[in-house]
């Protein structure tokens, strides 16, 4: 008969069941827990080979049913893939919202597309419109919204800030949960370990390097299973790494995590230049199809003239008032402006499909841009900005994100030499442990300090063998000396281009005043030739070239028109002025 004392019903408080009964039996009858009656060897032996198999099938049935609650916990504690994602998405908006800076621009249209949009962001169907006309601002809308180079760029803003999360992890609190079973049998010995714990660990850099690391575990699946030799208990522990001399593992981790945090800052700058850039790019190429659009109407307004003259000489010449050889010569002219006319149609479709692609739209959609585009900018005229080209290039110098990015670069070159400076001599650490156990019992919070290990010591790397560190603080110097040569080449190129702007758009301006003279001038021609060559005092060639001169001049006066908008954004976007509104047109500030 089995007994009923205290380890039996401690037993039986915890566990219920079939199963749990059988392993108290076996474990039991391990431990001498059974009252065998000294009359009969032969039957307890006999006893003792059936209480065997009854616990090899028990054993395994508890192993399995260890592994079903390590599962049902873990399904249990784990969240869904919906859950993770969002988690994902909030931490990293939060980073990259906490490092935007006024500066930078707008903070909007910086949401990947598979994230709901902020109340910032343009909010566009990519369905065109009804009247298939997409006007300039529904354009470069959505090209913000739905162009994938420019979605590219926002993903590239977004996992930046999701490495610096996992780098920020590995400092930080990390919960802990792990259960182990295994069922060994070997030549009739069998041993059944079951082993679980839980807690966290919380690593934490603080100033100098010093490394501070805490952990506290909680043994408790082999509580649960029932196994008599252990109890529910908990351990706490501790480390302390303090560089007193040298670099230390402390500022070497550190500058990981400053160089991570330093990373994400760099992208957003990088983004904010890209989306001005963007914004630019995309209002060039929407009058560059106007543009194109023009030169269609130009050159078939063109073939029309050519016809008309062409015929009226046909008539002249019939009456024998004009040579053949004249009709000849308007022919000719007819078939130039006709091959004009259909290559300026087929370029124009061509410019027409590519811009669809940009703004993500199939190349069979059937759209047209706004021609009224080109008749307000008409209307606006020409303006120039007031700024000289020193004023200009200190603006430039200020406000640049993409040297802000070069000039911090330099910080970082200086911060890595200091480092592998530090490694170069003595290195001495100061360590430190601590180790406490809750003892016997369940009590999770009674830590026994008085009875834990502690340890205090000091860790010393004499500069015995110091190559790698001699070859890596080499390295670190040339980098700096690079970086420095590149912050200069990059301060002289933002000079470059705003005088390069500053002269394009200068040139745009007086382009444009000197093409609408030699418009006026043209249209002035073609009429008075017209005239004279009905007098008879001018030949058809004469007529026929000013006809080209007036095409020519058309096509000129609207290249100078969309020539001088794109100076004066490419003006504005490299002094660092041009910001981006939310709904993606452009200001200047």
């Amino acid at each position: 008969m089995c007994k009923t004392g205290d380890k039996y019903t401690r037993f039986r408080s915890a566990q219920s069941g079939p199963a749990s009964f059988g392993l108290f039996f076996c474990n039991a009858l391990l431990y001498n827990e059974i009252n065998i009656g000294k009359d009969s060897i032969m039957r307890a032996g006999e006893y003792r080979r059936r209480v065997f198999m009854f616990c090899e099938f028990r054993t395994v049935g508890f192993l399995c049913r260890v592994l079903c609650v390590a599962v049902v916990f873990g399904s249990a504690g784990g969240c869904s893939p919906e859950y993770h994602k969002a988690e994902a998405d909030r931490e990293v908006y939060k980073i990259i919202d906490s490092k935007w800076r006024e500066g930078f621009g707008g903070k909007s249209n910086y949401t990947i597309s598979d994230v709901p949009p902020s109340p910032n962001d343009v909010q566009i169907e990519r369905a065109v419109p009804p009247s298939g006309i997409i006007s300039l601002a529904r354009s470069v809308a959505m090209a913000t919204a739905h162009n994938r180079a420019y979605q590219g760029q926002k993903e590239e803003l977004y996992l930046s800030a999701l490495r610096l999360t996992l780098t920020r992890h590995k400092y930080a609190r990390q919960w802990f949960g792990t259960i182990d079973g295994r069922y060994v049998s070997k030549e009739g010995d069998e041993d059944v370990s079951v082993e679980g714990k839980s807690g966290f660990d919380h690593t934490q850099l603080l100033a100098g390097g010093v490394q501070v690391g805490t952990s506290i575990a909680i043994d408790w699946v082999r509580f649960l299973a029932g196994d008599p030799r252990t109890t529910l208990g908990s351990v706490l522990s501790a480390s302390l790494a303090a560089p007193l001399l040298g670099s230390g593992a402390g500022r070497v981790a550190r500058e990981q995590l400053t160089q991570a945090e330093r990373e994400v800052l760099y992208k957003i700058r990088s983004f904010n230049r890209y989306r001005k850039s963007f914004v630019v790019s995309i209002v060039s190429d929407y009058y560059g199809v106007l543009r194109q659009r023009d030169k269609v109407a130009n050159a078939e307004n063109n073939y029309k003239r050519v016809a008309e003259s062409k015929e009226r000489l046909q008539a002249e010449a019939e009456a024998g008032r004009k040579p053949h050889f004249e009709v000849d010569q308007a022919e000719q002219k007819l078939l130039t402006a006709r091959d004009n006319y259909v290559r300026a149609h087929q370029r124009y479709e061509q410019e027409l499909d590519k811009f669809k692609m940009e703004l993500s739209l199939p190349t069979d959609a059937d759209v047209e841009l706004d021609q009224n585009e080109l008749k307000a900018l008409e209307e606006i005229g020409i303006s120039e900005p007031d700024y000289t080209t020193e004023a200009a290039i200190e603006t430039a110098l200020l406000r640049r994100l993409d040297l802000a990015n070069s000039a911090d670069g330099i910080d970082d070159a200086v911060r890595s030499v200091m480092l592998t400076a530090d490694g170069l001599g003595v290195e001495l650490n100061l360590l430190g442990n601590v180790g406490v156990d809750s003892g016997k019992g369940t009590n999770l919070a009674r830590l026994q300090f008085h009875r834990g290990t502690y340890g205090l010591g000091l860790e010393a790397d004499l500069p015995l063998d110091r190559k790698a560190q001699r070859n890596a603080y080499r390295e670190a110097i040339i980098a700096l000396e690079r970086q420095q040569r590149k912050y200069e080449n990059d301060m002289e190129e933002v000079k470059l281009n705003v005088r390069q702007a500053y002269r394009q758009l200068q040139e745009a301006a007086e382009r444009y005043g000197i093409q609408k003279n030699s418009l006026e001038l043209a249209e002035k021609r073609v009429e008075s030739t017209s005239l004279l060559l009905d007098a008879g005092r001018a030949k058809t060639r004469d007529l026929l070239d000013s006809q080209d001169d007036l095409l020519e001049a058309q096509n000129n006066l609207t290249a100078a028109l969309v020539d001088h908008i794109v100076a004066k954004l490419s003006f504005f976007r490299d002094v660092g002025i041009l910001q981006v509104r939310p709904d993606g047109m452009w200001q200047e500030q």
